[in-house]
């Protein structure tokens, strides 16, 4: 992708920026573009990441306030996925990620709130 399509990508908080220290030590950094990516859909309200923090980072977003139409998206891409990749589970930890923080459920919820005026 050209530094344009690059730059677009991280000013609508789809692709991930280099420059973590963290992530530069324990390797997680490495190898972009060739070890590392993203894959959107036309609409940019569903994105993979693949080898940024986890293997995998599935992200659905979208305006507004409905969590419930963002939730059935990625439950959607999931049930898919279901049918096609296993992921590497034990039963004493859960789903094993390579961040700690996602380890177990390997799910992570955020919800951006826009306050104006407030800054």
């Amino acid at each position: 992708m050209t530094t344009g399509e690059r730059q677009q990508l991280i000013a609508e908080h789809l692709l991930f920026k280099d420059g973590d220290l963290n992530f530069e030590a324990s390797g997680l950094s490495t190898d972009w573009p060739s070890n590392r990516g993203i894959f959107h859909n036309h609409a940019k309200d569903f994105a993979a990441w693949v080898n940024e923090e986890d293997h995998l980072t599935l992200i659905a977003m979208q305006p507004g306030n409905s969590i419930a139409e963002v939730f059935e998206r990625l439950l959607t891409v999931l049930k898919e996925m279901d049918q096609h990749l296993e992921f590497q589970y034990d039963d004493h930890l859960g789903y094993i990620t390579s961040c700690p923080t996602n380890l177990g459920t390997g799910m992570r919820a955020s919800y951006l709130v826009h306050l104006p005026g407030l800054a």
